[in-house]
């Protein structure tokens, strides 16, 4: 009976209360309960906001319309918008999320998203820089300004931890441990994992602390715990360290594309090139489920061959 009564006092709330009412409610569980980034935050908001919008158009105002023909026309106009797959499968998740959020409160009966498949992945192996190919990438700082030695201590600890680019913009002082060599990295979900980090990193961090910071601290004379400071002496952005390796892109000969994650792969890439097992590499990296890890082993594979041809007693006359 008292069961009886909340659904029904579910469904008169339900008809009461605008769509952005319940967003409000579903970014609050995000946020407390589920730990979420600010950037999940970010994409789940749009996404929904796009789904209400929709409704509006079609005059299905209410989240209990929504059924699998509603849901058909919605991915068409996505699609006609030359939209990946990759964002189509992220939306039709969040969706999903979102209605499952209703289900349990009681405001709508059943998840319409709960059936819908999601677009097949094209299997996109990850972007990487060889050994010789970083190798200018690190020759290129100079040293001798507190920029340089910012971009520099930058490049890399990215290189030698594969943390995300958010992590490096979140990183403060207090995260690092010189006498052991170790980062505290808070990550997705506002997990935390331990990573190590070697001499050279060392070294440039030490030196970007110690001079180049302290130099870009006096301009507006002001404190901050966060490690990397922009040319006014306040944190750097996401975007901030797109733009610096980019330009140090920009000093080289090489002609790929850059960008923060394309380190993390390498790390990575490298890692299990050089014999490491696919669980370190997995807790280094912050990743949940190995599958995501499992990613690195493809571009290893000319690794492999390379080592068979050249060990193996008959591989080549």
């Amino acid at each position: 009976m008292i069961h009886l009564i909340r659904s029904i006092w579910g469904s008169v709330v339900g008809m009461r209360k605008p769509n952005t009412e319940y967003l409000r409610q579903f970014i609050e569980y995000l946020e407390i309960e589920k730990n979420a980034s600010q950037y999940t935050i970010q994409f789940y908001k749009a996404d929904i906001e796009t789904f209400f919008q929709f409704l509006r158009r079609e005059e299905a105002t209410s989240l209990r319309d929504v059924d699998y023909r509603v849901i058909r026309i919605f991915l068409t106009e996505l699609y006609e918008k030359q939209l990946s797959r990759t964002t189509v499968s992220r939306t039709i998740s969040c969706l999903r999320s979102f209605y499952t959020f209703l289900e349990r409160s009681k405001v709508v009966h059943n998840n319409p998203f709960m059936h819908i498949s999601l677009p097949k992945q094209k299997t996109k192996l990850p972007s990487f820089f060889y050994e010789e190919e970083i190798a200018q990438l690190f020759n290129v700082c100079d040293t001798t300004t507190p920029l340089g030695q910012r971009d520099q201590a930058i490049l890399e600890l990215m290189y030698a931890t594969g943390m995300r680019v958010s992590e490096c913009e979140q990183l403060t002082l207090e995260q690092i441990d010189f006498s052991l060599g170790i980062l505290r990295v808070i990550g997705k979900g506002k997990k935390e994992r331990y990573i190590p980090f070697g001499q050279y990193a060392q070294d440039a961090l030490h030196t970007y602390i110690n001079d180049g910071r302290k130099q870009l601290l006096q301009r507006p004379n002001c404190k901050t715990d966060f490690v990397f400071l922009n040319a006014r002496g306040q944190p750097i952005t996401v975007r901030g360290i797109h733009y610096v390796l980019n330009e140090l892109m920009k000093k080289t000969s090489l002609t790929a594309s850059m960008h923060p994650h394309k380190l993390r792969h390498t790390f990575a890439t490298h890692l299990l090139n050089e014999g490491a097992d696919l669980r370190t590499v997995q807790e280094l990296l912050g990743h949940e489920n190995l599958s995501s890890t499992q990613i690195y082993t493809h571009v290893t594979k000319d690794r492999l061959r390379h080592v068979y041809m050249n060990s193996h007693p008959r591989a080549k006359k």
